[in-house]
């Protein structure tokens, strides 16, 4: 799926996230989760009063495990719920969260779009006291589609799709991402044209086969476990990479002369 699938509104928020992070001792906490595709939603919120009495979201805080349609969605619930009665806020939709942030693709409607779902678990917490834990079992039929922007923009000026000679990259610094076995035997191959061959995979072991991992640890890949490819950068060729470490919840650069995504 191409990133110009996604809104320009979508695309902010997930570049841009709103009110991430985590409200200590909230008035109310909810958490949806999707255990088909792994989305993770948490939404913390403080309630508070406005000049009429009436109870509002004061304050509100998510975080998120998945991918950009994920946190887009999640930043855009606790736009749209802070400052708002807790009435309305508990009346906010999945097509609502949609409507704001321009459309999603219709599978991440399903899959990803569990934000306001969220949002009502801590809604209820706050109101009955109970632990408020929703599973999500919704199909997620394109799991492996993530946003990485810039793959199309770089393609052919930087980004791979394929590989017909490993010689092109002699001498480079050269990022895989794992999309397969195949991707690995090139990660491994390319060590014999170059000594900065980068696996990024989101793997939280060696991944492949058992050939494939035993010839992983002895050559000179370096592995970024747990990890996703969120962005390409450059100016008229690829120069840096922006790279999301899942473990930590962190994103970081890495500057880079090649990436390799592989149709596999």
């Amino acid at each position: 799926m191409k990133s110009t699938q996604y809104s320009d509104k979508v695309l902010e928020h997930f570049r841009n996230p709103r009110n991430v992070g985590v409200i200590e001792n909230p008035d109310g906490y909810g958490k949806v989760g999707n255990p088909v595709c792994g989305d993770l939603m948490e939404m913390f919120i403080k309630v508070g009063k406005n000049d009429k009495g009436e109870e509002i979201i004061e304050d509100i805080k998510f975080r998120t495990f998945g991918c950009g349609s994920a946190v887009a969605t999640s930043s855009m619930t606790t736009e749209m719920a802070k400052g708002m009665k807790l009435d309305d806020a508990y009346k906010i939709t999945r097509n609502d969260v949609a409507e704001e942030l321009e459309g999603l693709p219709p599978i991440k409607m399903h899959c990803s779009n569990l934000a306001a779902d969220a949002l009502k678990a801590a809604i209820d917490n706050y109101r009955t006291g109970k632990e408020s834990v929703i599973e999500a079992s919704v199909s997620c039929q394109a799991l492996e589609i993530k946003i990485i922007l810039g793959l199309d923009e770089f393609t052919g000026k930087g980004v791979y799709r394929e590989v017909s000679s490993l010689d092109e990259f002699n001498d480079k610094r050269v990022l895989i991402v794992d999309t397969g076995e195949k991707s690995i035997r090139t990660a491994v191959d390319l060590t014999k044209h170059t000594g900065r061959v980068i696996l990024l995979t989101s793997s939280a072991t060696p991944p492949g086969n058992k050939e494939l991992q035993k010839e992983l640890k002895f050559s000179d890949v370096k592995i970024l476990y747990q990890s996703e490819l969120l962005e390409i950068q450059g100016t008229d060729e690829v120069e840096k990479v922006i790279v999301h470490d899942l473990d930590e919840n962190e994103n970081y650069e890495l500057f880079i002369d090649a990436v390799i995504v592989l149709n596999e």
